[in-house]
């Protein structure tokens, strides 16, 4: 019933957003000092680096770097094709859309972060009307929170108690939501003492205040909405194989039969990460651990526990990790993730349960549900038919394409995972959970 009142307030929603691109990001440095000098050096560099990142070839730089320091942990790998300041993949442009290499939920359709927005709305509605901020972490193109501030618009009461923060590393990424989400009015900050951990803010048209930060642990305590669409995926994760003398680490050597190449090599014997991070009882052959994402989700949960607020997680996975899923895309295809490090996506599926696990007893947890069971319950169908009702025949068949998307092609692929404070009810959209 909630959710039906609220789409009758935001039944004037007409207009069709065609889309095609997004993005996420990794998680940035924790510890504050180097947040500050790495974020300074990218932001200084930024008018120089494109161009400079075109002509640096990152193959040769982690050949060299394994001669001096030895083979890289996948991680390691990992975090230097995704995030790299000179060359890395997300780092340099928008990679997305027809002419990319991916697309994602928000850009296929509007319906998507607007069902989101009615997921937050409501949650804000049950806990009492309080002060809150959205803390989207990466946020690809600003596409979804775009969306959900259309969405919370219609809820003036909500609308002045909202600020938006935006957990990105990219400079490329950073302006294209600067653009998108607040116009003209922002500005890269040098971390002065009014914005100590935040490099650029700005206001929504409507006034919302808008911040960037490289980590979400920068983001100031509060009460908070958590958003995390795509993100987990692309956080840098550790590979092991079990053999007969127990776990053994992947890592990423030269190739020597072919030194201008990398391989996967097993490490000979235990490391630090298949000592402390593979599960003792586990049956499984093959596992990926993520400890950045737990590191991640156990802060999250501190501050729901602490201040209040929900987090909901958009991401493909499943709950434990008992095969390897580490995989890059280049142009909608598939592509050898040691070929060519920096010019394609990677990512791997989410261990559900290890996020869960992380938790610990700080909040609740309920999913993983598929995309389509949460799109349904939140009243997709409903929404459709307002859309369609006030679409153009060209519009309508925008719609239609994208809502079979959003449930068919991508509806079991997909799961959402939601956190809330102990004592609150169960959230629309996981009856099924």
């Amino acid at each position: 019933m909630a959710v039906e009142v609220m789409w009758k307030c935001s039944s004037s929603f007409s207009k069709v957003f065609s889309r095609s691109q997004a993005v996420c990001s990794l998680f940035g440095a924790e510890n504050k000092s180097i947040v500050r000098l790495v974020a300074r050096s990218v932001w200084r560099r930024k008018s120089s680096s494109s161009l400079h990142s075109e002509k640096r070839n990152l193959l040769n730089d982690l050949i060299n770097r394994i001669k001096v320091t030895g083979p890289l942990t996948v991680a390691a790998f990992m975090q230097e094709v995704l995030t790299n300041p000179s060359a890395g993949y997300y780092m340099k442009k928008d990679v997305f859309g027809a002419s990319g290499d991916f697309i994602t939920s928000p850009e296929i359709s509007q319906v998507f972060g607007e069902l989101v927005g009615v997921w937050f709305v409501y949650h804000w509605l049950q806990t009492g009307k309080p002060e809150v901020q959205l803390v989207e972490l990466g946020p690809g193109r600003g596409t979804l929170s775009a969306d959900i501030l259309r969405v919370i618009g219609k809820f003036k009461d909500l609308e002045e108690k909202l600020s938006l923060h935006l957990v990105e590393v990219s400079p490329a990424l950073s302006d294209i939501q600067a653009r998108l989400l607040t116009g003209v009015e922002s500005k890269v900050s040098d971390f002065d003492k009014d914005y100590p951990l935040s490099y650029r803010q700005g206001k929504t048209p409507s006034g919302i205040p808008v911040s960037w930060y490289q980590a979400v642990q920068d983001v100031s305590p509060g009460n908070t909405f958590f958003l995390a669409h795509e993100f987990f995926d692309a956080l840098p994760i550790h590979q092991f194989k079990k053999t007969n003398k127990g776990w053994r680490e992947v890592l990423v050597d030269i190739d020597q039969q072919s030194p201008s190449s990398l391989r996967f090599v097993l490490a000979p014997g235990p490391t630090i990460a298949s000592e402390s991070l593979v599960a003792k009882e586990t049956s499984s052959q093959e596992m990926e651990v993520c400890p950045k994402g737990g590191a991640i989700m156990e802060h999250v949960g501190s501050i729901i526990n602490r201040h209040g607020g929900c987090a909901l997680i958009v991401d493909y996975g499943e709950m434990g990790s008992n095969r390897f899923s580490l995989r890059a895309f280049s142009k909608h295809k598939l592509h050898d993730v040691l070929d060519a490090p920096g010019t394609a996506d990677m990512t791997a599926n989410v261990n559900f349960a290890y996020l869960k696990q992380s938790l610990g007893e700080k909040a609740k947890s309920f999913g993983p549900v598929t995309q389509t069971s949460f799109l349904k319950e939140m009243g997709i169908d409903e929404r459709m038919k307002v859309l369609m009702a006030n679409a153009s025949e060209s519009q309508g068949e925008q719609l239609q394409s994208g809502y079979k998307m959003l449930l068919e092609d991508m509806g079991e692929k997909f799961k959402f995972f939601a956190v809330t404070q102990h004592g609150v009810n169960k959230p629309p959209g996981f009856s099924t959970s």
